[in-house]
């Protein structure tokens, strides 16, 4: 996962919702600017990122990228049953 928030913020959230993953803390928004995830044709105090899923290959290649029904980000109420099923899709085994 990739956030625009500060590391402490990130920290938070992760203890909060036990995420048991890796977060990265972007708040330069370098990372999310590479992505083409951050709208540059608003003013800086405007520019927050879209809410899209990157899925990447173990090679570090990208395999797809899920924008959402819309384009402009996917749908936080089904996000998580999306990445479950696309993770399937794809051929990613389960953890144990």
């Amino acid at each position: 996962m990739a956030s625009v928030d500060k590391p402490e913020d990130n920290k938070r959230f992760a203890e909060k919702e036990h995420a048991d993953f890796p977060i990265l803390s972007d708040p330069e928004k370098t990372t999310a600017m590479k992505y083409g995830v951050i709208r540059t044709d608003v003013p800086p105090e405007r520019q927050v990122p879209a809410r899209f899923t990157f899925y990447i290959g173990p090679d570090g290649k990208i395999l797809d990228i899920d924008k959402g029904a819309t384009g402009r980000g996917v749908a936080v109420q089904t996000a998580g049953a999306d990445v479950v099923k696309k993770l399937e899709a794809l051929g990613v085994k389960k953890k144990k």
